[in-house]
């Protein structure tokens, strides 16, 4: 495609009216956290009159911030690692063997992604309570019912792509392996887990990300006790005020980790997306 002048006048444009609309809220939230909480209240400046960072320091004592903190670095953690893991045997087996539901399945795990995840919600709490009641395993309101529930909307996407992924790998590299005396784990450990490298890493920032902020499921699968940020979040509003400057503070704080997370392994990721796309 020629990039005609008038192209490259229409893309800039396009470019320079989206990175507002992303810039703008971003800078009101960087603003209103160095903002005392009666100026946020007030009328919108765009700058500070009286810039502080009490908010920073405050946010932690308000709500039990750190708490949240670790137990969504728990919760995702382990969601992303089991996702990861699991996704990369299933996306294996179908993608180098044929057995018997071969297509059933790979079509099952596609079609769990047309349902909104709401659908699961109240199936998945009566399941777990079932579970508590006949085994007196507490899955409500504990991390690891947490982290099984997110491995049930994750993991599904991560076979997904990693199949079409592992299907640009040449069969060749397996079939070299196995010659130098590698089984079929060997070659995926050895040889294609190395070549699908950008792949995995893309799964991993899928599985991390969709952990680390979700909101509907943890405010109804969790306590007090192993909340996560994205609900914990919530606790700033009281019967009697909302703390808008430390919430606006709290959430640039929550952001780092993935942003960070994201920044390190964006050449990986976008590698992974591309290529796990197509075949």
């Amino acid at each position: 495609m020629r990039n005609t002048r008038g192209f490259k006048v229409y893309r800039g444009v396009v470019l320079a009216v989206l990175g507002v609309f992303t810039v703008i809220p971003l800078y009101a939230m960087a603003t209103s956290s160095l903002k005392p909480l009666r100026d946020v209240q007030n009328s919108f400046t765009w700058w500070p009159t009286s810039p502080t960072v009490a908010p920073f320091v405050d946010m932690w004592s308000t709500v039990p911030l750190a708490r949240y903190f670790v137990n969504s670095i728990i919760v995702a953690t382990v969601a992303t690692a089991a996702s990861v893991l699991l996704a990369i045997l299933a996306a294996f087996a179908v993608s180098r063997f044929s057995f018997r539901g071969r297509s059933v399945f790979t079509t099952t795990v596609l079609s769990t992604q047309m349902f909104p995840g709401v659908l699961f919600l109240l199936p998945l709490f009566l399941i777990f309570v079932n579970i508590n009641s006949s085994t007196g395993i507490q899955l409500v309101g504990s991390r690891t019912g947490l982290i099984i529930t997110y491995l049930t909307f994750s993991l599904p996407f991560s076979i997904w792509m990693l199949v079409g992924y592992f299907d640009t790998i040449p069969r060749e590299l397996d079939e070299a392996a196995m010659v130098d005396g590698c089984g079929p784990m060997g070659a995926l450990w050895r040889v294609v887990l190395p070549a699908a490298r950008p792949g995995v890493i893309a799964v991993a920032i899928y599985a991390f990300m969709t952990s680390w902020g979700e909101v509907l499921f943890a405010s109804v699968m969790t306590t007090d006790a192993n909340r996560t940020l994205a609900v914990g979040l919530r606790q700033y509003s009281t019967q009697t005020n909302i703390y808008w400057n430390q919430i606006m503070a709290a959430s640039l704080v929550v952001s780092i980790p993935v942003v960070i997370g994201f920044l390190l392994a964006q050449k990986h990721f976008v590698a992974g997306v591309t290529a796990g796309a197509v075949k």
